[in-house]
């Protein structure tokens, strides 16, 4: 088959797909905006947008500006090869930027399938969750309108697919009949237990399994991942436990959300306000992906706290990693974690409930077994050999061609 991948970010979601689906002999093309990545077997076109929105669009319309500008430059990107000769026999495509607006004007007989990863809404979600931050009606009617796209992108999609149950849920109902749930796939080979792994902190000291090691993981430390609660819990967390060392991984810039008001970042916002100074806190930013493993492995409690929103990799990951998991009683978690049975749950804003939660697991002597349990959650449930094969069985059901069945790439 010919495959046309579409994601500004590649390879997205689309990490071990695209190129099993190149090994497995199909002609795979990736539209996306990232320079530096390549997929092996993998054709890759690079478009950027010729501007961005302008500051004189209404704020409600500026992301819906953006997204026609993207889909008008991929479509010029998809033009260009439909004139080599190349029509797709399925578009596989993020539409969370817009990207898949106009491809059907191009190729209206290819079928798509589309990541439905989130679909905003002004109640039951992300919006309002917080009690820090006050929501206006502007920001409901913005909330409404950022779906413009989504949308839109709904309609012309032949198919989707969401990976987690509760992410299909918040999409409209008039639509969830053709959304599939499948998750990404975790390489549970790659992220697996290691009783001999070793972190080393950035003033050479190593850590390893054994030790009394709090992690806290987020791709930035921003609100949408708890990173102000885990924050306002530390001082009172160190006091508990003397011994504990608290290494925390992500970056400052903003994923989700907005950056503090009083500017700055996340980080150094939350230090100013716990006046928190400690030897015993390390912050890592952003770590490479063998370290950040390394440092799952070692961890002897992983906190993961998240708005009603998407659900990281890294949740899933420490899990295969077999940690000892304290993570937020809030939907996606609850699809996944069962409190008591692969880890414990507490609510996202305690922070009280929170410290008491970390020194019980830290404290629990049959703390194995709920590491066993939460990898074998994943190991049962959304590794790569579970997820791929549903995955290339949907692209078949779409295609309504069969994918080859050559060997798959590791």
């Amino acid at each position: 088959m010919r495959i046309l991948f579409i994601h500004q970010n590649m390879p997205g979601q689309y990490k071990y797909l695209a190129p099993t689906l190149a090994n497995m002999g199909h002609e795979v093309v990736f539209i996306t905006k990232q320079k530096t990545i390549e997929l092996k077997g993998v054709r890759k076109l690079v478009y950027q947008p010729h501007r961005v929105a302008h500051a004189s669009t209404h704020h409600y319309l500026r992301l819906f500006e953006n997204s026609i500008l993207h889909g008008q430059q991929v479509a010029r990107v998809a033009q260009q090869l439909r004139q080599e000769g190349f029509i797709p026999d399925i578009i596989i495509a993020h539409p969370g930027w817009g990207e898949t607006l106009f491809i059907k004007e191009i190729y209206p007989r290819s079928p798509l399938l589309s990541y439905c990863e989130f679909y905003y809404t002004a109640f039951g979600a992300d919006v309002g969750f917080d009690k820090d931050k006050e929501v206006m009606l502007d920001d409901l009617c913005r909330v409404r309108a950022r779906n413009s796209h989504l949308l839109m992108s709904l309609e012309l999609a032949d198919r989707g697919w969401s990976p987690t149950q509760w992410q299909k849920s918040r999409h409209p109902a008039i639509f969830q009949p053709k959304i599939a749930t499948i998750f990404d796939g975790i390489d549970v080979q790659k992220v697996q237990p290691n009783a001999d792994a070793v972190f080393k902190l950035p003033d050479g000291k190593e850590v390893r399994k054994g030790e009394e090691v709090i992690t806290y993981v987020a791709r930035n430390l921003e609100p949408y991942r708890g990173f102000h609660i885990f924050m306002r819990a530390l001082p009172e967390l160190l006091k508990l436990r003397p011994k504990a060392r608290v290494i925390i991984v992500g970056g400052d810039n903003v994923s989700y959300g907005s950056a503090p008001k009083e500017g700055g970042n996340w980080r150094e916002v939350m230090i100013n306000e716990t006046g928190l100074k400690s030897d015993r806190v390390h912050f890592m930013g952003q770590l490479p992906y063998n370290d950040y493993v390394s440092l799952l492995q070692v961890s002897s409690v992983h906190v993961y706290l998240t708005y009603p929103f998407v659900l990281s990799w890294s949740f899933m990951e420490a899990m295969s990693a077999g940690c000892l998991m304290v993570a937020s009683d809030t939907a996606p978690v609850q699809e996944v974690l069962k409190d008591g049975e692969n880890g414990y749950m507490t609510d996202f804003f305690d922070t009280a409930q929170l410290n008491r939660t970390i020194v019980k697991a830290l404290e629990d002597k049959d703390s194995q077994r709920l590491r066993d349990a939460a990898r074998k959650t994943i190991l049962d449930n959304y590794s790569l050999q579970i997820c791929l094969p549903r995955q290339l069985q949907l692209i078949e059901e779409v295609a309504g061609k069969p994918v080859a069945q050559r060997q798959m790439a590791s």
